[in-house]
């Protein structure tokens, strides 16, 4: 692990015992209010392989079987602005805090199963990769038990959606691309498009608890 790395492990470990301890502040969702909630969403995230196409063209995320403490995250951070997207923007101002708690309840409590605790092993290219950016060391060994609930699973996840997120970490100054993270930044600007786009492919086939639900099963 090189020099960068360690002092970014070291980083990510201190901040997620902060975070851990902020997250456990906040009030429990609730699954059903969720469910009635959820409405707002399920245009997009409850449609398999549906396609974002501004400002940037990808599968929709799969959110269910995410922690409910990342769906908190990446709510209050588009609402703030640090995650920029015109349509999630304009959502996640709309809510409240319990709006967002009752919502990613109901996301969490639809994973259906478990990761493998040993995902498929990688290239070696794909591995050196993984190593240089010490992606393991916060988003777990299978890449689906993040040391801090706040962070992504990232197994079983869309490529095309990984890699747009992964290089949003690097884009300044654009008004409607971009995430504001100093960790992510670190890490990502390690790596060109070609390397970011390998790491998606390689992450996005590995065994995961994450899904789409289909509409059908909101109504």
């Amino acid at each position: 692990m090189n020099n960068l790395s360690s002092t970014i492990v070291r980083t990510v470990v201190a901040a997620a015992t902060l975070l851990v301890a902020a997250a456990a502040a906040h009030a429990e969702g609730n699954v059903e209010a969720g469910r009635q909630k959820a409405e707002m969403c399920i245009g997009c995230h409850g449609i398999p392989g549906y396609q974002n196409s501004f400002p940037e063209v990808h599968k929709v995320p799969k959110i269910s079987g995410q922690s409910d403490k990342y769906i908190v995250a990446a709510l209050a951070a588009y609402k703030k602005g640090d995650r920029k997207h015109p349509t999630m923007r304009g959502i996640a101002g709309s809510l409240t805090d319990e709006d967002m708690a009752d919502l990613a309840a109901f996301y969490a409590a639809q994973a259906e199963s478990t990761a493998a605790e040993a995902p498929k092993a990688p290239s070696e290219a794909v591995k050196a990769l993984l190593d240089k950016g010490a992606c393991a060391s916060c988003h777990g060994a299978n890449f689906s038990k993040p040391i801090d609930p706040s962070y992504p699973k990232l197994s079983g996840q869309h490529a095309d959606y990984l890699y747009v997120a992964f290089k949003s970490y690097t884009v300044d100054g654009n008004r409607y691309v971009g995430r504001a993270n100093g960790i992510m930044a670190g890490i990502a600007k390690q790596f060109n498009h070609n390397e970011m786009r390998e790491l998606s492919q390689y992450l996005s086939t590995l065994e995961t608890e994450l899904r789409t639900v289909p509409q059908s099963r909101f109504r």
